[in-house]
């Protein structure tokens, strides 16, 4: 365990240097996001970054499973390593070509299809303690979802600038503690890589970013933290159980953004696999609010959601509760900010603009 703790500083290091090679190749070659109507950013921007992240984790994966960690199941290692490599490689390509839903929704599949031949899938939804409901052979198609949900859900909340790294990084730690209190090393280690290599991301992604994380690193990030719920379920780990609730609080923000603008744009009629900005963080940006404010503003409720997922492990009667009430509330506030914010915005916008009166001179003249 020792010698896996001291790869990380190292995949840190190489995820930073990385990204910044691939910004440089991205200049080079004109792999550029170009702001249309739909954008958050205003300037030609590279894009790629999370080429770095995808790297250092699949790598470091397989030289802590091989190296350190031999009774790692090979199973484990090799599905999530070719699953992961699959979603990178087509968000890749997309990145530089522009896929079709379709094609990328495929790769999806696959990749979500053979983590549930690999890892298996939940049987039950915990409730209160000691209470779940059965799903029987409906976990199945529920967790396939899952999967292809929240790959999906994590490359449509990166449209702010840091913040996607910003959830990898509080996930992936809450997740690593998750795997230290439950001594579950697989967990934690794949949790930790992925916390380093958006560490060394982050710099570059700062407001105002120096190049976007694009669909490579996102799409790999949300079929991650999709997986690492599903890992203990073979081994039969202390947080099999609990999987479904920790895997939804420790990236509910971006499930509640992603499924509140999926329910809002289907009630309204628009075509729901067209690009978009109607999400509520895209919103917030429009009304006047800086990427920075944006993305402090998700981390502070990332945060509050991965106290709440540890706290099921010795306190699971405040937690349910917690899961319950303060989420969905603060859920509500986030959705009430904007909507009051942007009203704001439209108000200030409606009304007359003042013309100073001409001066002395001029009036004599």
């Amino acid at each position: 365990m020792l010698e896996a703790i001291a790869l990380l500083p190292i995949a840190g290091v190489v995820s930073y240097f990385g990204v910044a090679g691939v910004r440089r190749w991205a200049l080079h070659h004109q792999a550029l996001d170009i702001p249309n109507e739909r954008s958050s950013h205003f300037r030609p921007t590279p894009r790629g970054g999370g080429l770095a992240i995808v790297s250092v984790t699949i790598l470091g994966w397989v030289i802590l499973g091989i190296l350190f960690q031999p009774s790692t199941p090979w199973i484990a290692l090799a599905t999530y390593a070719a699953g992961a490599s699959l979603i990178a490689l087509v968000s890749w390509v997309d990145d530089l070509h522009s896929l079709s839903a379709a094609k990328r929704l495929v790769a999806h599949g696959f990749g979500a299809l053979a983590a549930v031949l690999a890892f298996g899938y939940w049987h039950a939804i915990p409730l209160l303690p000691g209470q779940s409901v059965m799903l029987g052979c409906t976990g199945a198609v529920l967790t396939w979802l899952w999967i292809v949900g929240m790959t999906n859900a994590y490359n449509f909340m990166d449209g702010s600038d840091g913040m996607a790294g910003s959830q990898a990084v509080i996930a992936g730690l809450g997740w690593a503690c998750l795997g230290w209190l439950a001594n579950f090393p697989l967990l934690t280690n794949l949790s930790l890589l992925l916390v380093v290599g958006s560490l060394g991301f982050l710099p570059h992604n700062w407001p105002p970013a120096r190049i976007f994380m694009g669909d490579v690193g996102s799409a790999f990030l949300g079929y991650s933290f999709a997986i690492l719920p599903l890992l203990g379920l073979r081994e039969n780990s202390s947080l099999a159980g609990l999987s479904p609730i920790l895997g939804a609080l420790l990236v509910w923000p971006f499930l509640f953004d992603t499924g509140f603008t999926f329910l809002r744009r289907l009630h309204q009629g628009e075509n729901v696999l067209m690009a978009h900005r109607s999400h509520l963080y895209q919103r917030l940006i429009i009304a006047g609010y800086s990427h920075r404010f944006v993305l402090l503003l998700y981390s502070g409720l990332a945060i509050v959601g991965a106290a709440v997922a540890i706290s099921w492990l010795r306190r699971p009667v405040p937690a349910f509760w917690c899961s319950v009430l303060l989420l969905p509330s603060l859920a509500w506030l986030l959705y009430r900010f904007v909507v009051a914010e942007e009203r704001r915005a439209q108000e200030a916008e409606d009304a007359p603009q003042t013309v100073p009166f001409p001066s002395r001179r001029r009036r004599a003249a």
